[in-house]
């Protein structure tokens, strides 16, 4: 039998997460059926389930590689370039993301066994937005009467709100001064000097 290259097992593995996010974000966790991520995949259960143990293996992956890609964005822009870019629809999959997100939150609430494995995946955000304040502290772009901890949590808590809010279908167009007045808040002032993207 030939042997699968590892190029062909990610691109399958990326066919799965891609059909799998629009299927979990259309159904939600209970609705999406194997037979409805068999029809999203294009695949059978055999190679969907070749690559993840179970549904719920599956579901955590495609958290976080949605995790993954917003902490990327941060590293390098900052949590409220997220934010931007889902206001802008500019993230890839944003209506899939936001169900998927929404279905997290929903399980962490109900789902003492899922809170616990989502535990050990779901610090790369954090980790991405505190190393981005912690550098731009150092650089001497936020304020200084604040503990980075402290403006981590706030940032992460709007994030959580315009997801809230977008989910719930509400128009997200004239946010884009709410996330200039964010960024202000957490951002050091000083007299003539253009600010940075936190």
């Amino acid at each position: 039998m030939p042997r699968v290259s590892q190029d062909h097992l990610d691109t399958r593995r990326r066919q799965i997460l891609d059909g799998s996010r629009a299927c979990f974000g259309r159904h939600g966790y209970e609705g999406a059926t194997v037979r409805r991520l068999e029809e999203a995949t294009g695949l059978s259960r055999g190679a969907i389930f070749h690559h993840f143990r179970d549904k719920e293996s599956l579901f955590l992956a495609l958290a976080e590689d949605d995790a993954v890609r917003m902490a990327d964005v941060v590293a390098e822009q900052g949590i409220v370039q997220v934010m931007r870019d889902l206001l802008a629809g500019d993230s890839e999959h944003p209506a899939d993301w936001l169900g998927t997100r929404l279905e997290v939150s929903r399980r962490l609430r109900t789902d003492p066994e899922f809170r616990a494995r989502w535990a050990e995946r779901s610090q790369q955000l954090t980790i991405a937005t505190r190393e981005r304040l912690e550098r731009q502290h150092e650089a001497g772009n936020l304020r200084d009467d604040v503990d980075v901890d402290v403006l981590t949590a706030f940032l992460e808590l709007v994030l959580e709100g315009l997801v809230s809010h977008l989910a719930m279908g509400l128009p997200g167009d004239d946010l884009g001064p709410v996330l200039d007045l964010v960024e202000e808040t957490v951002r050091r002032h000083r007299p003539g000097a253009p600010g940075s993207r936190l």
